[in-house]
């Protein structure tokens, strides 16, 4: 099969950190680690698992982050490579095991890419106790490797499918999956709208737990990207009532926002701090330093971005006794002042992925919640959704697909995928 495949390597990584700022060529070009290879199309290992014909695979930030070499390296032993890259994948079942009694050959799904203890292939005596609770995105043998067999060897090192040598994502014509990874998507939702099942999710597991519903004032999300504009549909599909204020920065990006049922959509700067004063929050300047705030702020603040700039804003803007979502995939952050997480006794919670949830009093994956309210809202007439996945390329011209995401400000892009 055809696959994007991502090495690294040391020459990579020093030629895309010095000269990547020169030319795209050294991050997914000629001399980047990136390929368009051919590969073994990949075998289920077990009976529990399925093998997909990859329909849709969006170009997540993490992705750009990893190619480019920009993400934090904390997270490199939980991932093997060289790897087929594509976590957000959309397919149809190819192949089914014995045990995946729940799927059907020629079936649409997608795929949580996250991977728990049973499909390592421990025995559930074995199991991590994140595994055990429902909450396998933080498993905790992710960076070890597991008795299953893919290859000759134990399963590789890695907690996501896309980041894993063993374990190929959706930048490639087939993946395999354990059944437990599987999600059977409704007939009246849409491919570029299904596609959107994993980043979405990420948005439906933030606000459910971190009690987002309940949120007792008005709800600021800073960003705007996928993951921004995911947090906001999820507050709304999910019954958040309150105010809801999102920052975005460019025009189509505001019109997104507004779609997706924010109440207002400010731009960074001057009108940030103005939705900021009419909380009631008053203006202080400090002798040396940018200009802090008390009384009033958001008791809920979603951070979407991760940078520090972002988290500089969303200390300064949440209420005292206030909480930040943090989702943006914030990593080493340089002269961060955390002086209000004291001072203002702020509660700061960061998520991943997605897991068991309680939802309208049935305990589901947070995919199954996410495929019912798009289903909801595409029946009820909303068709906010129809719009994120912006451009769409063909798996040989992913080149052209990572220029349009990396340089999403010319592009316009919101959300590009990959049609292997």
């Amino acid at each position: 099969m055809r696959a994007v495949e991502f090495k690294v390597t040391i020459p990579g990584f020093i030629l895309a950190r010095s000269l990547g700022r020169l030319s795209d060529a050294f991050v997914y070009g000629g001399p980047s680690g990136l390929r368009l290879a051919d590969r073994p199309a990949p075998a289920i290992p077990g009976d529990d698992w399925v093998r997909i014909d990859v329909q849709l695979c969006g170009i997540c930030g993490s992705d750009l982050g990893n190619i480019s070499f920009k993400s934090s390296p904390a997270m490199e032993p939980f991932g093997s490579f060289p790897a087929v890259l594509g976590h957000e994948i959309l397919g149809r079942v190819a192949e089914v095991g014995p045990g995946g009694s729940h799927l059907e050959v020629g079936q649409r799904v997608v795929v949580d890419p996250m991977l728990h203890c049973e499909a390592r292939g421990w025995d559930k005596d074995s199991w991590c106790p994140p595994c055990i609770a429902g909450r396998h995105s933080t498993c905790e043998q992710s960076g070890d490797e597991g008795p299953l067999q893919v290859t000759s060897d134990g399963l590789a090192p890695g907690l996501t499918i896309g980041y894993h040598r063993d374990l190929p994502g959706g930048w490639g014509e087939q993946v395999i999956a354990h059944k437990r990874q599987v999600f059977p998507v409704p007939d009246d939702v849409p491919d570029r709208v299904a596609v959107l099942a994993e980043p979405f999710s990420i948005g439906v597991h933030a606000v459910l737990q971190s009690g987002g519903l309940q949120a007792r004032g008005p709800v600021l999300v800073i960003g705007s990207g996928t993951i921004a504009f995911a947090a906001i549909w999820s507050l709304r599909t999910l019954g958040y009532s309150g105010h809801l204020v999102a920052q975005a920065k460019r025009p189509h990006e505001v019109a997104l926002a507004r779609a997706l049922g924010a109440d207002e959509v400010v731009t960074p700067g001057d009108e940030a701090r103005q939705a900021l004063v009419e909380t009631g929050a008053s203006a202080y300047m400090p002798v040396v330093g940018d200009e802090v705030y008390a009384g009033g702020g958001f008791p809920l603040v979603f951070d979407c971005v991760g940078s520090r700039s972002s988290m500089m804003q969303s200390l300064r803007y949440a209420s005292a006794s206030g909480r930040i979502v943090l989702l943006g995939c914030a990593g080493e952050l340089r002269k961060l002042d955390l002086t209000f997480v004291w001072a203002k006794e702020l509660r700061v919670q960061g998520y991943v992925g997605y897991g068991a949830e309680e939802w309208t009093g049935r305990r589901l994956h947070t995919f199954e919640v996410t495929l019912e309210r798009m289903a909801a809202d595409l029946a009820a007439g909303d068709t906010a959704l129809d719009g994120l996945v912006t451009h769409v390329f063909p798996l040989a011209q992913y080149r052209d697909a990572l220029r349009a995401a990396y340089d999403h400000r010319r592009s316009g892009a919101v959300k590009v995928v990959l049609q292997p």
